[in-house]
């Protein structure tokens, strides 16, 4: 559901991200939520990120959905560049499978604030769930949506295992 009129952003530091954010939009579609999703490195890209940052609620984004490894430093600079809530998730990895990541994402300093998620598959889709969760106070669509994809949860739990 990447449309021309996303509400959600996604941006991962590089393409290898996209393993674990595709995890993201597959959530946000199941949601019927619009996204948008782009690669931006805050090391690498730092003009691209501050445009996108800078203009994201302009352009009708509500929410930032920020994947990194390593050092992570991608949901912090661009929670410093918009007042829209950053979830961060961080990447699974080779250095301390991830933890680094993870600790780089929470550890922000006081009035910046990154909504640090798991590491890896689970980060991402919980990072969807958690957008739609705080999209759905102001648009009653999504939050039929979230309603109906809990229950679809709940329901597709069995009540006793089977062999």
């Amino acid at each position: 559901m990447a449309e021309s009129d996303p509400i959600v952003g996604i941006i991962m530091g590089s393409q290898s991200d996209w393993a674990t954010m595709k995890h993201t939009t597959l959530t946000l579609e199941k949601l019927g939520i619009a996204y948008e999703a782009k690669i931006i490195s805050a090391h690498r890209t730092p003009d691209r990120l501050t445009k996108y940052a800078e203009s994201a609620r302009d352009r009708g984004l509500q929410v930032l959905i920020a994947g990194a490894g390593m050092a992570a430093a991608l949901p912090g600079a661009a929670a410093a560049l918009t007042p829209l809530p950053v979830l961060g998730v961080p990447m699974d990895g080779k250095v301390m499978g991830g933890l680094d990541a993870l600790l780089a994402m929470a550890q922000m300093p006081g009035g910046i604030p990154v909504g640090t998620l798991a590491v890896g598959k689970a980060g991402a889709v919980n990072a969807a769930v958690l957008a739609a969760s705080i999209i759905a106070l102001s648009n009653e669509d999504v939050a039929a949506s979230l309603d109906k994809f809990r229950a679809d949860q709940t329901a597709g739990v069995a009540e006793e295992p089977k062999d």
